[in-house]
Order: structure tokens, then C-alpha cells, then sequence
């Protein structure tokens, strides 16, 4: 029996690996961080045989206990198709119990979006006559940060933006952003020819390819948790953010959304601007009319359950939405799917996946053609 993460967004510490009926685990703080969650490792054993899987520092983990409640982890054979496995968690060890098909079995907290995968959406993308890759900068660890324009800048309306995975752990918001970008480059498509008649949009699919590649949950190469860098970000801590501010300023901005997963609510919601200091009626009326839109178009949305709304004047201005909202005076949004399930239409095989999320990003299209029409 072989454990290992040696790979991208690998995330694990073999603590004991003797018995197949007691393995323990640790998963691994991000570097310069107290945040973890995040795991995903390699188990090469014996086809047919049963393995208890500890992971012995998870009552300490950033979203204990309310994270793991409920929650099942996923497994793969092949890494393509991800699949739920029984999992328990007794407040400090979170307990996956499989038997094994095959030899060789993945494990991880979500289904991996990796770096190598990203970097096909992009070259993909650039294949489209309506797409035009734009170079950003570098992170930290020398990673290219790529921004994708898709339709006419000089003739667009609106200039609608959609970022995602500013916490790395949270790959279901680039499965988001397949859906998205795959629909809106489709030109036969009604949704995406109607949308780009008037508007051109600027997508950031990856906002942090170092915190992806290293295996993180919440920050970058050196610890930042870049959702909390929007008042002042800096080359030094937080250039994600800042080339993507940088871009924001100088192409503007119309409407805003935010692409993220959430680690204990077993839905999909939207949390918006109400606590920024100007927020007002007219964007109120936006926020609940883009929400209709999405109420319409996909029954994995709904509106019951969502965070507090913030009293005004007491947004945490460093948030993405709150700032964008404020400093450009529009619609912006975040967007949550959940690492568990849509409670509401639950899939005890598959949970939340990456094929359902693709499909929201799809469906995320059509409301925003609803909303703007």
C-alpha cells in the first residue's frame, strides 16, 4: 500500500499506513496560513479490499464543524468521473470507508480542477474567432494570470465580468466557468449570439494558479486569502488581485459576479452589496431582478438559504462584490455552490459535481440574457 500527493493540487500527510483498516492522515495547512481543508492523494493498494482512511486533524480545519457535517468525499479511478464515498466525521477525525475496485483510487474534498485542464480551457477558447486571450502578468510562483475577452470591446453596451476560484480549494467554480465560457463561445447558441449583440464579457477563470497548484484552500503561494486584498492589493502579497483591479479600471465594468463554493450550506445562492455604503433602490432592484432570472431558468437555484444580509454601511469593503459594487456603482454578485449537495435536488452517487456545475454556468448564461434583455 502507497499513499501519496505528489501531483497538482496534491494535499496530504501520511501519518500511519501499516493496515488498510487504520490508515492515518493529515491534511496540510497552505503555506504561511492557519487555513486547511483542502486534500487530495493517491492510494495505490489492492483491488477488492476495504480501506479505512483517517483524517486526524479535520475537527481543526477552517470549516469544522459545520463543513464536514453531511459531508461525503469524492473518489475516482480514472480522475475523469468523481464519486461519493461513505464518510463520517466524530468531531475531530473525518473517517472515508471504500472499498476499492481497481488498484489505484483518488481521493480528494471536491473533483480537481487542475492546472493542466485550465490551461486547455484557455487554448480552447482562443479558438474561437469571438475570444481573444489577454496576458495579465505573473503570481507569485510565476504563473501566468490570462484573462479571456469575448465579443466586440469597441461596440459592446455593457462590460459584463466573471471571475472565479479566488480560494483554490473551491474548484467547483471553475467547472462554473467550462459551463459559462463553453456556452457563450458557442455560436449557435441564441443565448450567447443575443448576449454578445451588445456586450462584451471579460472572464478571469482562474484567480489563483498558485494556491491550485500547490493545493491550498483559501490563499496564495504566500498565505493572502486574495477575497479579503480588494481595498489595496499589492505585488507583493496580492498581484492576482491587483492585475485584475488594474484591468477593472481600465476596460470599466457594468455587472459582476463571483464565482465561489461553499463548505457547509447544501445549496446554491447568491450573496450581494446591501451592507456597501451607497447601496440604494436602484441596486436593489438589480440584485432581485437577476435573481428572478435565475429562480427561472434552473430549479438547482433558490433564495431560502443564503448568508445574513449585511446592515447597511457594514460590508467588509475588502470583500470583491462589496468593492466592485461600491467602486463601480452596478450590479455585482457571489456566487455559492456547495461541496456537499443541493439539498434540494439531491444525488447520492454524485452529490454536487462537476457536471452539474457545468450546467449551472450554462444556466447562469441564460439568466443573465433574461435579466439584460
Amino acid at each position: 500500500m502507497h499513499i501519496s500527493a505528489g501531483f497538482d493540487s496534491g494535499n496530504i500527510d501520511v501519518l500511519k499506513a501499516e493496515a488498510a483498516d487504520d490508515i492515518q492522515l493529515a491534511i496540510r495547512k497552505d503555506n504561511q496560513s492557519d487555513f486547511y481543508q483542502w486534500f487530495h492523494f493517491r492510494l495505490h493498494g489492492e483491488a477488492g479490499q476495504q480501506y479505512v482512511l483517517k483524517l486526524t486533524n479535520a475537527g481543526g480545519a477552517a470549516y469544522a464543524p459545520k463543513g464536514w457535517q453531511g459531508y461525503q468525499a469524492v473518489a475516482s479511478y480514472d480522475r475523469q468521473t468523481w464519486f461519493r464515498v461513505p464518510t463520517d466525521f466524530d468531531g475531530q477525525n473525518l473517517t472515508i470507508t471504500h472499498i476499492q475496485d481497481e488498484a489505484i483510487c483518488y481521493y480528494a474534498y471536491f473533483a480537481p480542477y487542475s492546472w493542466e485542464r485550465h490551461q486547455d480551457l484557455v487554448a480552447e477558447s482562443q479558438e474561437s474567432p469571438l475570444c481573444t486571450p489577454v496576458h495579465l502578468g505573473e503570481t507569485l510562483d510565476g504563473r501566468e494570470m490570462t484573462m479571456l475577452v469575448v465579443g466586440d470591446e469597441a461596440n459592446a453596451q455593457r462590460k459584463i465580468w466573471v471571475i472565479a476560484r479566488q480560494h483554490p480549494g473551491e474548484t467547483m467554480a471553475e467547472w462554473f466557468m467550462e459551463g459559462f465560457i463553453g456556452r457563450l463561445l458557442d455560436d449557435e447558441d441564441g443565448v450567447a449570439r443575443s448576449l454578445l449583440n451588445d456586450n462584451v464579457f471579460y472572464l478571469v477563470p482562474n484567480m489563483n494558479p498558485d494556491g491550485s497548484v500547490r493545493g491550498h484552500l483559501r490563499t496564495n503561494a504566500v498565505g493572502t486569502n486574495l477575497n479579503r486584498e480588494w481595498q489595496e492589493p499589492s505585488m507583493d502579497k496580492s498581484p492576482e488581485v491587483f492585475l485584475v483591479r488594474k484591468m477593472m479600471e481600465e476596460k470599466g465594468l457594468d455587472l459582476f459576479l463571483d464565482i465561489h463554493g461553499d463548505e457547509g450550506l447544501p445549496y446554491n445562492f447568491l450573496a450581494g452589496s446591501e451592507g456597501i455604503p451607497s447601496f440604494n433602490e436602484g441596486l436593489k432592484a438589480a440584485q432581485d431582478g437577476f435573481k428572478e432570472a435565475l429562480l427561472a431558468v434552473t430549479p438547482e437555484f433558490q433564495t431560502l438559504y443564503g448568508y445574513d444580509i449585511e446592515a447597511p454601511g457594514q460590508a467588509n469593503m475588502t470583500v470583491a462584490t462589496n468593492w466592485v459594487a461600491e467602486r463601480f456603482q452596478t450590479l455585482a454578485y457571489t456566487l455559492e455552490m456547495p461541496f456537499k449537495d443541493n439539498a434540494d435536488l439531491p444525488d447520492e452517487d454524485y452529490g454536487w459535481s462537476p457536471t452539474r456545475a457545468i450546467q449551472l454556468g450554462e444556466d447562469v448564461l441564460a439568466a443573465l440574457w433574461k435579466h439584460l434583455k
